[in-house]
């Protein structure tokens, strides 16, 4: 088949959730398919392409990813009924591009990878009404951000998120069920997430299949914390990773740094912390004055800060989809405590996978019995590796091509 898979991001490098799964999608189609791969690129040089991309692709479109003020983000927010995450990445540049390729090329399949592209579903349906079209959703975007709204309530400075998620949540209601009703098929990362955009779209269950996000399992082979300890200047107790301006990543490690990092420090004093991930937003900046903590900003690879973590932390509050991370730790044999938002999406079990604890009296528990226990991390790791198998992208991806030749089939 030929494929045309829409990105908001080149997949690679994969520095957050969205390009690496992104990058393993296209990986799995590009076994068996000819995959052409639209996307936006951040690059002072566009036309700059990966090679490891290149490899994969029968072709790659890039056009430069669109800027956008705050005082046009306000203003399109009061003059639209649209949420803003569909006017994040409006691009006339990513149009033309899009109408080029459908005009001078013939797909079977197009896959829209995430709600700021939704914006092209009218373009293909102009252009080309009879191709099929998958969007991908990678979150359920309302869901996300009720959540986010009902974290922040109680705190007066947090107020105008509170006001914006409101606000947002009403207008992703509506737009997320036009989404789902105006393309062919619908994917979700979770069943959670497949049941909630269900819901929404006023669509029958088990319409919305679920295709959990997944990584090179291998990638990430397990390295004993002696082995990394000998090889890394810097091994922390406690490592969390993700993007530091993504608000539930921003939400987690606040509330583990104002509620849970005390407790572990009366517990355990001279524990280490790492936040690991780019773009650390200003709010976190407070938190490098607390001793132990240290906000690396970005690093070139997650991995060494896994394999030489005593424990890897999820103190997720908000959420919705899946988290990467998780079976990164996993896959990197690290034990893990988490909240039950953390590990949503996942069937994982509690005690035997990882360790699951909803309040900070319990979180800073389950993280100090771990730190002062070597064997119950390694076994925690041992099974939690096991667990990881099944999201390697060679096991997961295939199920979007049985998507597509059941579709190609009903046609």
């Amino acid at each position: 088949m030929k494929i045309l898979l829409l990105t908001p991001q080149l997949p690679f490098p994969a520095y957050q959730g969205t390009s690496l799964r992104n990058l393993h999608i296209l990986r799995g189609l590009a076994q068996e398919h000819s995959v052409t791969l639209l996307s936006y690129t951040e690059s002072d040089n566009p036309g700059l392409i990966p090679p490891q991309l290149e490899e994969l692709c029968a072709e790659i479109v890039t056009v430069p990813a669109p800027g956008r003020l705050f005082s046009r983000r306000l203003w399109q927010m009061v003059s639209t009924s649209q949420p803003d995450m569909a006017l994040r990445l409006l691009s006339p540049d990513y149009e033309a591009a899009l109408r080029k390729l459908l005009r001078q090329q013939t797909f079977d399949i197009a896959q829209i990878e995430g709600i700021e592209l939704a914006w092209t579903i009218p373009i293909f349906r102009e252009a080309v009404p009879d191709l099929p079209l998958i969007y991908d959703a990678h979150n359920a975007e309302t869901l996300l951000q009720q959540r986010a709204g009902e974290a922040d309530l109680g705190s007066l400075r947090r107020l105008p998120a509170v006001l914006y998620s409101k606000l947002q949540s009403a207008r992703l209601n509506a737009y997320e069920a036009w989404v789902c009703a105006a393309v062919d098929r619908v994917t979700a990362v979770s069943e959670a997430d497949s049941k909630a955009l269900q819901s929404l779209a006023g669509l029958p269950s088990g319409s919305i299949p679920v295709i959990p996000n997944s990584i090179d399992v291998a990638a990430y082979h397990p390295v004993s914390e002696t082995e990394s300890a000998a090889a890394e200047p810097t091994a922390y107790d406690v490592v969390f990773s993700g993007k530091m301006d993504y608000r539930p990543n921003v939400d987690a490690v606040l509330w583990f740094a104002d509620e849970v990092w005390p407790l572990l420090q009366e517990q355990r004093p001279g524990t280490t912390w790492a936040i690991v991930g780019q773009k650390p937003h200003p709010r976190l900046e407070r938190l490098r004055r607390l001793p132990g903590v240290t906000l690396t900003g970005w690093v070139p690879e997650v991995k060494p800060y896994l394999d030489s973590a005593k424990v890897f932390i999820m103190p997720f509050r908000v959420g919705s989809g899946t988290r990467l991370k998780l079976i990164e730790a996993l896959a990197a044999g690290r034990a893990v405590v988490s909240t039950a938002v953390g590990v949503e999406g996942f069937p994982v079990i509690d005690g035997r996978d990882v360790l699951i604890a909803d309040t900070a009296q319990a979180f800073a528990g389950q993280v100090s019995t771990l730190l002062e226990n070597p064997r119950q991390r390694i076994e925690l790791g041992e099974q939690g590796l096991q667990f990881s198998q099944n999201y390697d992208w060679r096991v997961v991806v295939p199920r979007f091509l049985t998507i597509y030749d059941s579709h190609l089939a009903e046609k």
